[in-house]
């Protein structure tokens, strides 16, 4: 039975594709290589690290490089993709520290980033779980986490845009004198992808994104949040429309007819922004077996 497609977005209407690498399990050179290598190949126009501070996968002791400085690092060293976390816990960094940072690495891509942030880690994932307690972060209850993202996005975009010093009295977020300078390259700010299925969290996507992005492995229930997200766009008088739909689609290189069949199904369902993960470790020419092999056959 055929899925019903989500709402088109005021995006192009072709395909926008781009990778995903984990900085788990690898070394920099490792990711850097894959990151230059696509810089080169227009086919895929966006790249994403994530933010998790403790390996997920793999070996729990490995090594896990922080996302937003390897950012940085990388939009230094690449000149056209388009960037960003998939997503930035929002559980991690103080807001006003994180508009500083993300600014920063907008200012080294020469305007790039796309910034992704969420909730956090799911409190049913343990080896995401164990992270907080190791680094001395608290981990709150779901209602704290989405309130407190809500109240993230308004703070931020306001350092981003706002000249004078200003107050911030939320229920979770409080900043006396606060003031973004310099501001994003990008205007008005960097676009925001929200990342998450939760209704609660796809109300704060509703308000603030303009890129959702959710995990593509049952694209039933892609199919099903966005309708929900079109849903609460209605309730408060945004054209759903107005945000792009983003998904994430594991890669298999022994199983790219895989990958080809997930990615049909879910530009069949109308998402538009494919974000193809990449496990490690990374061969040789990667990013040009991606094109090749994955987007050139899907357009």
């Amino acid at each position: 039975m055929p899925h019903t497609a989500v709402s088109t977005t005021d995006a192009p209407a072709r395909p926008r594709f781009g990778i995903m690498t984990a900085p788990m399990q690898v070394g920099y050179q490792d990711v850097l290589r894959v990151w230059r290598e696509a810089d080169a190949i227009p086919e895929i126009e966006h790249a994403w690290l994530f933010d998790h501070l403790m390996p997920i996968g793999g070996d729990p002791d490995g090594p896990v490089l922080e996302g937003w400085t390897l950012l940085s690092a990388l939009a230094a060293q690449t000149h056209r993709l388009r960037l960003g976390l998939l997503v930035t816990s929002n559980r991690f960094r103080p807001p006003a520290v994180l508009a500083k940072i993300a600014t920063t690495v907008d200012v080294v891509s020469g305007g790039r980033l796309d910034f992704g942030i969420g909730v956090g880690s799911r409190p049913g994932h343990p080896l995401a779980r164990r992270e907080y307690e190791a680094h001395g972060l608290p981990f709150h209850d779901t209602a704290h986490a989405v309130g407190s993202l809500a109240e993230a996005c308004t703070a931020i975009k306001r350092l981003w845009t706002e000249d004078a010093p200003f107050d911030f009295d939320g229920t979770y977020v409080q900043l006396r004198d606060a003031l973004g300078n310099p501001k994003p390259i990008q205007r008005p700010h960097p676009p925001i992808m929200i990342g998450g299925r939760a209704a609660a969290t796809l109300r704060v996507v509703a308000e603030h994104a303009d890129l959702w992005n959710i995990p593509g492995g049952d694209i039933a229930d892609c199919v099903e949040r966005s309708a929900l997200l079109d849903r609460y766009c209605a309730e408060i008088g945004r054209d759903p429309s107005s945000i792009v739909r983003s998904v994430h689609l594991p890669v298999s290189y022994d199983r790219p007819d895989v990958a080809r069949a997930a990615i049909d199904e879910a530009l069949g369902a109308g998402f538009r922004h494919v974000v193809l993960g990449l496990p490690s470790p990374y061969p040789d020419g990667v990013a040009r077996w991606i094109a090749d092999e994955l987007v050139a056959v899907s357009v």
